[in-house]
């Protein structure tokens, strides 16, 4: 209790610095909750959120049951019972895809409980241009000892998240050379992760709801939440998609750039952010606008959300096969410009007419 206390406190002299340069106000700005409105959206969002790292750690949980039944199979045995095997991977790699795209639907929340000692990056390590999960992986396997909770604990978040797991089940380079899965160490490896994983969602679940009360109280997390879902669509067109496309950077098509380019789970990642977006942000984000007058503008982003989804049950493939055809690669344009739209309806229009203003450099990762 007393480190959410501290945390408390932190959190709302950050929220409420653009008030301190009229120190008359300041002490009244803090006691604000917002218009009647507001209250009830910020409400929403809380409930929606905390079904969002509920799904988070329910899925976790049953990825680290799947990992550990998968790797109480001597290895020998495995290796040798080929069918056998390969069902159970298939099932490990397909827990660690529904507990990813869980994360991906929260994973435009910046703020509260995720911030506490680096929580979001314990769970994505993520961009990596330095390959630094493939180093960590090779270090912890070369070293030859045991791999324990603590180990996972002190290696940093690049080993702590979601990268680690998807390198050990999915990496082409990782998974022909002698430490495969199910190899001992590698299996050791995988579980202590995967529990790492389940103990910071577990947690999440825990200070999520005890971070309601300043939540509901604190009128500023209404701009705050709305800011955190403008950066995640900023981060969606410029970073997970523009980059890799080549239409940034060095303008050459590179899957590495993407999130998730091992299990081919890239696209299906973006799908799975812009649904959480859907389901956990709009509903208090139109709430809000319609309050305002705003209702067409509100229907107008709804049907955005729309248009942008309908791409994903039809994309729900790797990405370098569309990076690397031109005719493929139209798809992927057509999704760009659809999320572009719907990052300049949200992020331009919205936060004008609800008077939310972005901060200098916001997502750019300064």
């Amino acid at each position: 209790m007393l480190r959410f206390t501290r945390y408390f406190r932190t959190a709302a002299l950050t929220l409420l610095l653009p008030t301190l340069v009229l120190p008359g106000l300041a002490l009244a700005a803090s006691a604000e909750f917002g218009t009647a409105v507001e209250q009830q959206t910020r409400a929403g969002w809380h409930q929606g959120i905390g079904r969002g790292y509920q799904a988070l750690a329910n899925d976790s949980e049953t990825l680290l049951q799947q990992a550990k039944a998968y790797c109480q199979q001597p290895s020998t045995e495995a290796r040798s019972t080929i069918a056998h095997s390969t069902v159970a991977r298939s099932t490990v790699e397909s827990a660690w895809k529904q507990a990813f795209k869980a994360w991906q639907q929260v994973r435009f929340v910046d703020f509260g409980p995720v911030e506490t000692n680096n929580r979001a990056w314990q769970l994505q390590f993520w961009p990596d241009p330095k390959n630094l999960i493939a180093r960590k992986a090779d270090l912890l396997l070369k070293d030859g000892t045991a791999v324990s909770a603590e180990t996972v604990g002190q290696a940093g978040v690049a080993v702590q998240g979601f990268p680690m797991l998807e390198y050990l089940l999915s990496d082409t380079r990782f998974n022909t050379g002698d430490h495969a899965l199910p190899a001992e160490t590698s299996c050791q490896i995988l579980i202590q992760v995967a529990a790492h994983v389940v103990d910071n969602s577990q947690q999440l679940v825990a200070d999520w709801g005890e971070f309601k009360p300043h939540y509901l109280a604190t009128g500023n997390y209404t701009h705050a939440t709305i800011r955190a879902a403008m950066t995640a669509l900023e981060v969606v067109e410029e970073r997970r998609l523009a980059t890799p496309m080549g239409l940034r950077g060095n303008g050459k098509r590179s899957v590495y750039a993407a999130d998730a380019w091992r299990s081919g789970s890239s696209l299906a990642s973006i799908g799975a952010s812009v649904d959480g977006l859907q389901k956990y942000f709009l509903p208090g984000l139109e709430k809000l606008l319609n309050e305002q007058g705003e209702s067409d503008l509100a229907q107008r982003i709804n049907k955005q959300f729309g248009e942008v989804l309908e791409h994903f049950p039809a994309m729900d493939l790797a990405l370098k096969p569309l990076l690397d055809d031109d005719n493929a690669y139209r798809s992927l344009q057509g999704l760009y410009v659809d999320v572009s739209q719907l990052t300049t309806l949200v992020n331009g229009e919205a936060a004008t007419r609800l008077g939310v203003i972005r901060g200098f450099n916001a997502s750019d990762g300064d």
